[in-house]
């Protein structure tokens, strides 16, 4: 998919649809794409969620009808899709820094958010180090959870960092840390292939099964929570993440939609993508100082 044309077009359709009850779902069918990839390549490459977008929107609208009309508050509030003037208040407050009843005093200082333009722009000053690699089929035993769309690229949402906190802490990877030797312990963060229509996507962390793993039990591994997580073969470009910690990743994705895709011919893939974290005493880690992991995102050439 040609993401700034796509993303445009979503605009266009939550503009002529501002005052319905729509949701990032709803916009990303308007664009024939799966609600998770959607999400992803809206926040990345808009700094917001679609939701964010609507919202702000609509409270800048909102504040635009209670300024230039007698309208009552409550019906404002329910005209923009509020079911409660309380909930519109809480709103409109958090968003503009002072209450709707408060708004039409000529003091009043209101936040005024304009229409989104997708424009491509081209930056130069900068390098952005990838490989491209043709992968076999792959396999992993891996630890996974559910987790909603809605937490890609929220500042303020912590739940895969505190998996990943809560599977080191509890030592939840033993049952399959020692099918790996030495030097060759590397955990990897997958994440599933978009599904049409699913408000969840599945992130898990495990090792790789192939000719260096160890046989293994996998009745017993699925009583502790694992299951086999298998990859079709395909193409993956893969960047280094350089940095201390997650951010980095993010910064990544964000270099992906807005610099890789509109330039290299390439769109991304169904198939799921997943980080690589080298084993601290494998010959990688030593050999790449400052390297906080490799992300593999799935692509394929454009038609």
């Amino acid at each position: 998919m040609e993401w700034i044309s796509a993303l445009q077009r979503a605009i266009d359709y939550m503009e002529a649809h501002l005052m319905e009850g729509i949701n990032y779902e709803d916009v990303a069918g308007s664009v024939c794409s799966s609600s998770y990839e959607f999400h992803r390549a809206f926040s990345f490459l808009t700094g917001m969620t679609a939701n964010a977008y609507i919202r702000n929107r609509r409270l800048s609208l909102a504040a635009r009808e209670i300024l230039e009309s007698d309208a009552r508050i409550t019906d404002v509030a329910f005209k923009y899709g509020y079911e409660t003037p309380e909930s519109f208040t809480k709103a409109f407050t958090r968003f503009h820094g002072v209450a709707p009843r408060l708004a039409r005093e000529e003091s009043s200082r209101l936040v005024l958010f304009n229409p989104l333009v997708i424009k491509l722009t081209v930056e130069g000053g900068k390098s952005m180090d990838y490989r491209i690699v043709q992968t076999e089929a792959k396999r992993f035993l891996a630890l996974a959870r559910s987790f909603r769309n809605e937490i890609i690229n929220d500042d303020d949402n912590h739940e895969i960092p505190d998996f990943w906190g809560e599977v080191q802490a509890n030592k939840m990877l033993s049952p399959v840390w020692m099918l790996r030797k030495d030097g060759m312990r590397d955990l990897y963060g997958l994440c599933t292939p978009t599904t049409e229509g699913s408000p969840t996507f599945d992130y898990g962390i495990g090792i790789p099964v192939d000719k260096d793993t160890a046989e293994f039990n996998l009745s017993e591994l699925e009583k502790a929570g694992f299951r086999l997580w298998d990859v079709k073969p395909g193409t993956y470009v893969v960047f280094d993440c350089m940095g201390k910690d997650g951010d980095c990743i993010r910064d990544t994705w964000e270099q992906f939609y807005k610099e890789f895709l509109p330039q290299m011919g390439y769109e991304a893939a169904e198939e799921s993508d997943y980080e690589l974290y080298f084993d601290g005493e494998g010959e990688t880690a030593r050999s790449r100082p400052g390297l906080f992991c490799e992300l593999w995102i799935p692509v394929k050439k454009k038609a």
